[in-house]
């Protein structure tokens, strides 16, 4: 039996968030205006019920690491070398995971602080939900 590296999840979690500098949904809204690219990761029942963020990428997590590194064969268009990615999730938990594993990958990557329910607390905008995987969340933006 092997020895896990971490006795809970809350270790991992914390592990994973220390590695990353965390956005403000604000931030995170500066960060795309200087060239970052949000990325939602949540399935598509989650996208529906909470709404999406305009110019997002749609990317469910069980894909994410093959269509945002440059070298994979599976890479999406925008997926290319010094690309910086902001993942979202619904409330911040997964989307840790989620970045930390890109910045493993060497893929310039961080998380919005709270998810798509801080976004939508800040007032930033957000659109019904229901755009399709590996496609952009179209609606007004700011």
């Amino acid at each position: 039996m092997s020895v896990p590296e971490f006795a809970s999840v809350d270790e991992l979690l914390e592990a994973a968030r220390a590695r990353l500098e965390r956005l403000s949904p604000e931030a995170a809204r500066d960060a795309v205006r200087r060239g970052a690219r949000l990325v939602d990761i949540r399935p598509e029942w989650q996208r529906r019920a909470d709404g999406e963020i305009p110019g997002a990428v749609v990317v469910e997590r069980n894909h994410l690491e093959w269509r945002l590194h440059p070298g994979s064969d599976a890479r999406l268009a925008d997926a290319v070398e010094g690309q910086e990615w902001v993942v979202y999730c619904t409330e911040g938990y997964t989307s840790s995971l989620a970045a930390a594993s890109l910045v493993s990958l060497g893929i310039p990557a961080t998380d919005v602080i709270g998810g798509i329910r801080a976004w939508q607390a800040a007032g930033l905008p957000v659109v019904a939900g229901g755009t399709a995987v590996e496609h952009v969340v179209e609606g007004p933006s700011e």
